[in-house]
């Protein structure tokens, strides 16, 4: 057994999250997540709503509330929805806690007293019309280094290049289309090439890295530069240094802060199990967390954070870059096993976009359509490894042919006849080498299924997990218990059924991660009691060091199903079972596309 963190990337809180959102952070964390749980793994998975930033600034500034009540108001409904979809967080909290800010400025002083960062006087990017600092992702224009035009003030997703904003050709603002002007301000810098020898050694040890992470990161290196670390904002976490801390002017900025939160994060966890420590198990590189596994699950826009920004930060805390130095007081930090980035997912294709309505925001998708159909869609069709097109028609063809008709269909169908002809779970007689067949390929796919979501490969483990479905209603069909109408002939219709039921158990738990609220009803429809998959719940907390209450994800997952076939226990009672999966009327297809072209 092995304590593993999924860390999980933070929404941001401007506004609700669409479905690739969710595709790239959210299910993919929750599937892998769950199956180590059922593995035996000692799971710590964690994240929370990103809030500090001028973005949040500037759409508050624009609905007439202040950052906080934005970032309030968006908290709660990025907790509902990633509650509806059943994401299983031990902790989904928030960057606006005090204990964020004082694990935030623990880093920032113990990377200051090694020497990692160091004050600058730059140019920093000012809007004309109002004197607010300009965000750098907040400035586009054309890329200096390979020339394409929608390069941002940070960096040129085009060739993955970092930037500063007074490098772009042509820059302008992308909230008013003016261009900035550019002033001598003082800010405190990341030494990132102090790290470059480190990082590189430690990127040329990770191994079954997906290819385009590793590749990305590996190139980052070859042109790392320091990194503003602090902003001209009213809104973030202060600077925790003599002469800075009570400026109202200068905060540190987001992007320093939200990787941070993982830390954060696990040790807010911890303090409100009453074991404040207990976060080392999963972070410290000593004894206490030796052993730990770190997975870091994200949009591939998100690579450079978790790859090169945050391994730089853990390293130079730990007092492990060029200069050296000294760990501060939570001890030395462990590295990312894995940097888990999914591609973009697309709709309709086109790119999604809020302002132009090319968009399916979660909570309004669970209005109208089962959480799990989703997570199906996601798990065997999303962008796990290339760009993926979210279509309605592929949608409802996966749910009406795969879910409803292949999945839904053999648990419905075998439960049914042996509810019908038996009233439980019949016994067995004497297997035939049919039945040993398909009841060896259920249980082989504990391995397989197993294997390939801890590679996180979880299109092909969901592909293996639906070819056990596959290879049962084969076999129903084959096997024909409905023929088997005779006295003479029960006892072989008896045995058909629980071979049946069997694998659908064994179905059941191999899809379990991927579809949990309906695991749950099948676990129940074969006669099971308790909790078979374990779900979040919505808590109301109090800030642990006195600030505002906020709502938080956590939930009880030491219960539930093992990975693992379970025998069935013949004479279990047995009902007519429900529907599992609902069927969709092609129809949809057309009234969705109809309120996608209202809004575009």
């Amino acid at each position: 057994m092995s304590h593993v963190l999924a860390a999980v990337a933070w929404p941001y809180a401007n506004g609700p999250r669409h479905i690739g959102h969710v595709s790239g952070f959210g299910v993919p964390s929750d599937v892998f997540s769950r199956y180590m749980r059922m593995a035996g793994h000692d799971v710590l998975m964690v994240s929370g709503t990103d809030e500090h930033g001028t973005p949040i600034q500037v759409q508050a500034d624009a609905d007439g509330v202040t950052p906080r009540e934005l970032a309030d108001r968006y908290n709660r409904v990025i907790v509902e929805d990633l509650h509806g979809l059943g994401l299983s967080y031990d902790l989904f909290t928030r960057t606006t806690t005090r204990n964020h800010y004082a694990v935030v400025q623990e880093l920032f002083e113990g990377l200051h007293r090694n020497g990692y960062i160091v004050a600058r006087t730059t140019l920093g990017a000012i809007s004309p019309s109002t004197g607010r600092t300009l965000p750098d992702r907040y400035i586009e224009g054309t890329c200096p280094i390979c020339g394409y035009e929608g390069a941002r003030g940070d960096q040129c997703d085009n060739c993955g290049n970092q930037l500063d904003p007074e490098q772009l050709i042509n820059p302008r603002s992308r909230i008013n289309g003016e261009t900035p002007q550019f002033v001598e301000t003082e800010h405190f810098f990341l030494d990132l090439p102090a790290f470059a020898e480190a990082i590189g050694g430690w990127l040329d040890q990770r191994e079954n890295w997906r290819p385009n992470v590793l590749k990305f990161s590996r190139n980052l290196l070859d042109d790392l530069q320091p990194r503003a670390i602090t902003r001209d904002l009213e809104w973030g976490v202060p600077i925790p240094l003599d002469g800075w801390r009570d400026r109202a002017d200068k905060r540190i900025y987001v992007w320093f802060d939200a990787v941070i939160g993982y830390l954060s994060a696990s040790i807010e966890w911890a303090r409100r199990t009453g074991d404040p420590d207990a976060w080392r198990q999963w972070w410290s590189s000593d004894a206490q967390g030796k052993d730990a596994l770190g997975y870091y699950f994200m949009g591939k826009d998100n690579i450079v954070f978790h790859s090169v920004i945050w391994p730089a930060l853990l390293l130079g805390y730990s007092g492990a870059g060029d200069k050296a130095g000294e760990p501060g007081e939570l001890g030395k930090l462990n590295l990312p096993t894995e940097v888990v980035s999914s591609e973009y997912l697309t709709m309709e294709g086109k790119k999604f976009s809020s302002s132009r309505r090319v968009v399916i925001y979660v909570r309004d998708f669970l209005e109208r359509y089962d959480a799990d159909a989703l997570r199906y869609f996601i798990a065997a069709a999303g962008p796990e490894s290339n760009d993926t097109d979210f279509t309605w028609a592929e949608f409802v063809r996966r749910n009406n042919d795969e879910l409803v008709a292949g999945w839904g269909n053999l648990v419905n169908r075998s439960i049914s006849m042996a509810a019908k002809n038996f009233g439980e779970i019949p016994a067995a007689g004497s297997f035939t080498p049919e039945d040993l067949a398909v009841l060896e390929v259920a249980k082989a796919g504990f391995d397989t299924v197993g294997e390939l979501i801890a590679k996180h490969r979880q299109k092909a483990a969901i592909g293996e997990a639906m070819r056990v479905v596959a290879e049962a209603n084969k076999y129903l069909s084959e096997q024909a218990p409905w023929k088997l109408k005779s006295e003479e002939e029960k006892a072989r219709q008896g045995t058909v059924l629980h071979v049946a039921l069997q694998v659908v158990s064994d179905a059941n738990t191999l899809l379990t991660p991927f579809l949990p609220h309906s695991a749950q009803k099948v676990f129940e429809l074969l006669g099971g009691e308790g909790v078979h998959a374990p779900m979040p719940r919505i808590e109301e907390v109090e800030d642990l060091d006195g600030g505002p209450g906020y709502p938080v994800l956590t939930g009880d997952y030491t219960v539930g199903a093992r990975w693992e076939s379970v025998p069935l226990v013949a004479g279990t009672s047995l009902s007519a079972p429900k529907p599992v999966f609902r069927k969709l009327d092609p129809s949809v297809i057309d009234e969705e596309l109809a309120r996608l072209g209202e809004g575009s």
